[in-house]
């Protein structure tokens, strides 16, 4: 049986399409080839500082990851700040206290900015820290498909309708995962899948 942290990244890398990113957009593992090259091995490389620092950090970036694709798909409407028009995802009752690494995104957006002005997506930096975080815990690592874009705003009330509780029971972890069109199996793998095996 293979362990949880293979089963994470094979069941995202499936999974990743029916949040609904992306729908229209053509997503390519040379997306930035032209316009921002260094893009992996920036990210790669704050990665490395920040696990190094803090080793959950490698398992916070793929479950801050997985609750912003959760919600309204993969946009890093997660990463977005409560502003005067829109309440956000942040501070909803399942994310209060235990999302982390919204500090490793912004050191990452900033390295990235500076190297390549205004052409990485947020949502393009999570998905690869994500993938990085997995490996540099000695998971697979797996080849990302980039060119998402950013969501302009965030909604409190998606997130809090939107994400399980983690106090929810299984049946409503099943009905809740059932609705994104995700199985009992994918609950799961995806409910566990930030521990990376070590569970």
């Amino acid at each position: 049986m293979a362990p949880l942290s293979q089963c994470f990244i094979i069941t995202v890398l499936f999974i990743a399409p029916f949040f609904g990113c992306c729908v229209n957009a053509q997503l390519s593992a040379n997306f930035y080839a032209k316009t921002c090259p260094t893009l992996p091995s920036i990210v790669r490389n704050v990665m490395s500082q920040a696990v190094a620092r803090e080793s959950r950090m490698a398992a916070s970036i793929p479950r801050l990851f997985f609750h912003d694709c959760l919600v309204n798909g993969c946009d890093a409407s997660i990463l977005l700040d409560d502003t005067a028009t829109f309440t956000g995802e942040k501070n909803v009752f399942p994310n209060r206290n235990s999302a982390r690494g919204f500090e490793v995104s912004d050191t990452i957006k900033t390295r990235v900015e500076t190297a390549c002005n205004a052409t990485v997506s947020c949502a393009d930096i999570l998905v690869l820290a994500a993938r990085d975080g997995v490996v540099l815990l000695g998971g697979t690592a797996w080849t990302v498909a980039l060119g998402r874009r950013d969501a302009r705003t965030a909604s409190q009330t998606d997130a809090n309708n939107q994400l399980p509780s983690p106090f929810a029971d299984l049946a409503t972890l099943n009905s809740s995962f059932a609705a994104k069109g995700l199985t009992d199996s994918d609950m799961t793998v995806l409910s566990g899948g930030h521990t990376l095996g070590q569970s």
